[in-house]
């Protein structure tokens, strides 16, 4: 017979090399994994890899910016932006709050309704950013500088095709 503390070590390597998911619940945020998050500030160095020892390989000057949080480690948070740019944040510098940013290259409208006909409120520029109300299916609401409006879907980055948010 085994002694108990060395049955439950091989108890808890078996876990982990059958369960890694456990391994990162217990290291990570238990957020699920790819997320979207928004950047808490204007001045956030991306780093190359997850810890202050690694080089900086830009600065975000962007607050509100929506990314896409892909892994973590530890404190650490690997982000994609809506140019498929990877890198490494620390957790501080990311906040739950949703935003949206319109992709493409042509200004899209924001609408009165969820509907193609609807009354045309504004033109959403390329590459700016709106905070995220709800989303439907097929459609967005969206508020740019304090104006409320929906948009299509397929033209913002910052939710996924099937996500549903009320």
């Amino acid at each position: 017979m085994l002694p108990k503390s060395i049955y439950t070590l091989f108890i808890a390597i078996i876990l982990i090399l059958t369960q890694p998911a456990l391994l990162f619940a217990a290291n990570g945020s238990g957020l699920p994994i790819p997320r979207f998050a928004a950047l808490k500030s204007d001045d956030i160095n991306v780093r190359t890899g997850p810890g202050t020892r690694y080089p900086i390989q830009w600065v975000y000057h962007r607050s509100g910016m929506p990314v896409e949080v892909i892994e973590e480690y530890d404190v650490w948070r690997r982000i994609r932006d809506i140019e498929g740019t990877t890198g490494w944040v620390h957790k501080s510098m990311l906040e739950g709050k949703r935003n949206v940013m319109v992709k493409g290259k042509e200004a899209r409208i924001v609408r009165s309704e969820p509907e193609a006909k609807a009354k045309p409120l504004l033109k959403a520029e390329p590459m700016v950013t709106a905070r995220l109300v709800e989303c439907q299916l097929e459609w967005c609401r969206i508020q740019i500088s304090g104006r409320k409006g929906w948009i299509e879907k397929s033209y913002i980055w910052g939710i996924y095709p099937e996500e549903i948010i009320e």
